[in-house]
């Protein structure tokens, strides 16, 4: 590790700040934490004389040139970057002003289908032409994962003149794919290749099995911090490494796109979180996956579920368990909630649990807990399980839109029963979250296996963005 990756330039000149207690008579309203509803004092004393605005010595995120700066930079040297973005409005606005910088109206652009909702919405805040590209299903798993080089090489076939290549690497779960040669063959063809890394700020380090989308030769980078590194919730980074992409570009739509008041307690985390990475040792790391090892175990040789197993180079981070069929996710999701264990998401039959970076419960407590669970478990067995689906897939492995943004503007929209919405176009994605990746895509024709498959994610009771989308949604007329 270079030396002054030792350092947090941000984080420390806050603190010196902090430590003045000069007399505040500028925002933020709490006054360095002097004034606070008195219920919130003793949580918010420590953090909220960190809360400070751009005050003299402590750079402006949207220009950059003090210790910003200085903490970007360090950034963009330890993930291997030319130029790296500190984002406070999280992986959303970065994915939104990649694709800004990226493409125009008209442009197409190809983009996995089981992307996050954010990267539909740049695409549909540039007016360009979305080309979908479908995964496919991983019996391993039992989920559908990503395309297959053999439909983004039928993409570029059907597609020349397509302007940029969007993928989400790793998906929610871990799992990864060889964005290696997909990025090359894009690249044969002069388009950039856009990756939402959002699961995968982690891979930086040498020892995690997985690539980083980085060292697989991506143009533009974007990393949820707060998801698997110890960064504050929203705190994310842009990364840029590439000649076709206009830094300027980038830099001037994020300073569209995010607040003009960036929270200084998130950069710091920023600033903090890639200090961990890079004082990560190995001797960290081994520990870590000992622990990983005995919880799995503790998952191990259930009548309730099985462990899906991991490939070699997904990510040993993510442990996901698939429900056997006597039980429905939602009464076992229960469970686990009951005895004070939250997974990350409760999928159609599955259910993932997502590790840090260091060991944070105690192994013994925790296979107590199991061990209830299972009890609990025994005497549920007798209530039926909602019916087994698996979600439909698409007819085409390369599919567009039935309207374009610009017509969907022009159209007026009604409000319909789902089972009275087949044939029609939506108006309005349709989206479980977690993990907020689309199920119904606003533009595309609603089929039946959308209108099966959302009732049976409704009988589980999933949570849906809109809500209250149980008995229908809005169309275009």
């Amino acid at each position: 590790m270079m030396k002054k990756q030792q350092v947090t330039p941000l984080f420390d000149r806050l603190q010196d700040f902090a430590q003045q207690h000069y007399d505040s008579f500028h925002v933020p309203g709490h006054k360095n934490g002097r004034i606070v509803a008195h219920k919130g004092q003793d949580f918010f004393d420590q953090l909220l004389p960190l809360d400070v605005t751009e005050l003299s010595g402590l750079d402006d995120l949207h220009a950059a040139q003090g210790v910003i700066q200085d903490a970007q930079r360090l950034a963009a040297e330890w993930f291997g970057a030319t130029s790296s973005y500190f984002l406070v409005n999280g992986s959303t606005v970065g994915n939104l002003a990649m694709i800004l910088a990226t493409v125009t109206e008209g442009d197409q652009v190809f983009i996995q289908r089981n992307c996050h909702k954010s990267l539909i919405h740049g695409i549909e805040l540039a007016n360009a032409q979305p080309i979908f590209l479908s995964p496919d299903y991983d019996e391993a798993v039992e989920r559908y994962t990503a395309p297959s080089l053999e439909t983004i090489q039928l993409a570029f076939q059907q597609y020349p003149e397509v302007k940029a290549l969007i993928l989400t690497y790793p998906d929610y779960f871990g799992r990864t794919y060889d964005i290696k040669s997909m990025i090359n063959y894009a690249h044969s063809y002069q388009v950039p290749v856009l990756i939402d890394e959002a699961h995968g700020c982690h891979f930086s380090l040498p020892f995690v099995p997985s690539d980083s989308a980085l060292d697989c030769g991506a143009d533009i980078v974007v990393q949820s911090a707060h998801k698997m590194t110890p960064a504050l919730t929203m705190g994310a980074f842009l990364h840029i490494q590439s000649e076709q992409i206009s830094s300027r570009d980038i830099e001037a739509y994020l300073q569209m796109l995010q607040s003009s008041s960036p929270s200084y307690p998130i950069m710091a985390s920023l600033d903090l979180a890639r200090h961990y990475l890079a004082t990560y040792s190995k001797q960290h790391w081994h520990q870590l996956m000992a622990f990983i090892h005995e919880i799995t175990t503790c998952f191990q040789d259930s009548p309730h579920w099985k462990v899906i197993a991991h490939g070699e180079k997904d990510d040993p981070l993510k442990l996901t368990i698939a429900i056997n069929s006597r039980l429905s996710v939602s009464t076992v999701a229960h469970v686990f909630e009951q005895e004070g264990i939250f997974p990350e998401m409760i999928d159609d039959n599955q259910l993932l649990f997502v590790f840090g970076l260091t060991p944070h419960v105690d192994v013994d407590n925790f296979s107590r807990k199991l061990e209830s669970i299972h009890q609990q478990l025994n005497s549920s067995i007798k209530h039926a399980k909602i019916e087994e689906k698996r979600m439909p897939q698409l007819v085409s492995k390369i599919d567009t839109l039935q309207l374009s943004y610009r017509d969907m503007k022009r159209r007026t929209k009604r409000w319909i029963r789902w089972e009275e919405a087949i044939h029609h176009i939506a108006a309005e994605a349709i989206i479980p979250y977690p993990p907020g990746i689309p199920f119904i895509i606003k533009g595309e024709e609603i089929t039946r296996d959308h209108v099966d498959w959302i009732q049976h994610i409704f009988s589980y009771h999933a949570e849906v963005q809109p809500a209250h989308r149980e008995k229908g949604l809005y169309i275009y007329m």
